[in-house]
């Protein structure tokens, strides 16, 4: 399949009180056209960053990329100049935001900010682009007349309504949706995964959904990536990680999930707490929580190990490749 997004190496450091946060940590990742590929694990693993860094929307001083490749269509998205920048967000590369209350601005109506961006990057009248602003609200929920109104008019879910409604304004190539559904009832979600499968199957958009939600990976994604401490430590297809993970964190991940099945066992949540970014551990990163640590987990970094395209950055697998783990 033809790769959309190719991600290689990449290392992201903020810098704060003569302390520097190692947010991602050589991190490679390719992502397919026309696919959608699930981001998932705890709060500080690094996923919003992530997101950021392939907009090139990481702000100097307090952040920087300090290494790697980001290509976009095989274009560099870090060598861009901001011209190009400007031309490639909201109409090639579109990025749900997680917090609506400040992803909106708020002395512009909400028809202001959405017709904005129509018109800059479709080239459309003004009395166009102000239509299809409307037809946006719409799609996802609100009236179109509610169009003139401000940001705080709105409340926290329907701010959010809001921000997918102009992220998918210009149909982008690839969407960055983070959290998306996080702040919305139940229907409302529906209709905006009703809404963001379509876009996928009329314009083969290519989507990385970050989420929480392991049942929204499972139901709306194809393949999916385990995040942790600024690296991804298992890839694969939803089947082959679902089915059967392989590193522990993941494993961690899915045993912590509640089993309504009769006779099921107590929840098993993961020991500890994510390592702090300014000081990871020597080693692997997961050593100080994992169940299963050996000796030269807390000595050497582990490296990707395949198991027929399914990755996985863990000692076990490194030593030998069809060691069999249990579920």
């Amino acid at each position: 399949m033809d790769k959309i997004l190719e991600i290689k190496d990449l290392h992201v450091h903020y810098y704060s009180n003569r302390r520097t946060v190692r947010a991602v940590n050589n991190l490679s990742l390719d992502m397919q056209r026309g696919r959608v590929l699930g981001l998932v694990g705890e709060t500080g693993a690094g996923k919003t960053t992530l997101a950021l860094s392939i907009l090139n929307m990481i702000s100097a001083p307090q952040g920087k990329i300090i290494s790697g490749s980001i290509r976009f269509d095989n274009t560099d998205i870090l060598g861009m100049s901001n011209q190009e920048l400007r031309e490639l967000r909201g109409k090639d590369i579109a990025m749900i935001f997680q917090d609506p209350m400040t992803a909106l601005n708020p002395v512009l109506t909400i028809g202001e900010q959405i017709a904005e961006t129509i018109f800059k990057h479709e080239k459309v009248s003004k009395a166009e682009a102000w239509s299809k602003a409307e037809e946006m609200l719409e799609t996802v929920g609100i009236p179109g007349v509610r169009a003139r109104e401000y940001p705080h008019q709105f409340s926290g879910g329907m701010k959010q309504r809001v921000v997918i409604a102009l992220s998918l304004a210009c149909n982008p190539r690839l969407l960055l949706a983070d959290e998306p559904t996080t702040a919305l009832d139940v229907t409302i979600q529906a209709q905006v995964l009703d809404l963001m499968r379509g876009l996928i199957k009329t314009n083969n958009t290519s989507v990385l959904f970050i989420t929480h939600s392991l049942g929204l990976v499972v139901e709306n994604c194809d393949e999916v990536a385990t995040m942790y401490a600024g690296e991804v430590v298992e890839y694969g297809t939803v089947k082959q990680v679902f089915g059967n993970p392989l590193h522990p964190y993941t494993k961690g991940l899915l045993g912590s999930l509640p089993d309504y099945s009769e006779g099921s066992p107590r929840l098993r949540p993961i020991p500890g707490l994510m390592p702090d970014p300014t000081n990871l551990p020597k080693g692997c990163y997961f050593s100080p929580r994992c169940p299963n640590v050996m000796p030269q987990c807390h000595e050497l970094h582990p490296e990707n190990s395949s198991i027929e395209v399914h990755l996985v950055k863990c000692h076990q697998y490194q030593e030998n490749l069809h060691v069999e783990q249990s579920i």
